[in-house]
C-alpha cells in the first residue's frame, strides 16, 4: 500500500461530545464538529476479514487513513466521524506501519450505505 497526500481523496468530519448537567443529576450530551473537515483515505473491511477476526455483526467496519498532524494525533476513541452523511463510532486509532506520517482510524456504523 503506497500512501501519499493524493490518495487521501475523501473528507471526514470529527465530532466531539459536550456533556452538560441536566439539573436532575444526569447529563445532556451534544455532538459538535471538532476542527475542520480533513482529508482521508477510506477502505471498508471485507466480510472475510471480519469473519476471520470473529467480529461478524451488522455493522460496516471502515478504516480511514489520515495525516498524522497535531490535530490528527488529538483525535480520541470517544470522538466520532461523519463521512458522506453517515456517523461512524471510532473503535481504534494507530500509526500506519513503516511511517509516522499517517494514522489509521478504524470505525464502524450501523447505518446502511
Amino acid at each position: 500500500m503506497v500512501l501519499s497526500a493524493g490518495s487521501l481523496n475523501r473528507r471526514i468530519q470529527v465530532q466531539r461530545v459536550t456533556k452538560t448537567p441536566d439539573g436532575y443529576g444526569g447529563f445532556n450530551s451534544e455532538w459538535n464538529d471538532h476542527g475542520p473537515a480533513i482529508f482521508a483515505r477510506r477502505r471498508d473491511v471485507s466480510d472475510v476479514e471480519r469473519l476471520s477476526a470473529g467480529a461478524w455483526n451488522n455493522k460496516l467496519v471502515t478504516r480511514f487513513i489520515i495525516r498524522a498532524t497535531a490535530f490528527g494525533k488529538g483525535i480520541r476513541r470517544t470522538d466520532r466521524l461523519v463521512h458522506e452523511g453517515f456517523t461512524y463510532e471510532i473503535s481504534g486509532i494507530k500509526e500506519v506501519p513503516d511511517t509516522r506520517a499517517f494514522l489509521e482510524i478504524t470505525a464502524e456504523t450501523e447505518e446502511t450505505l
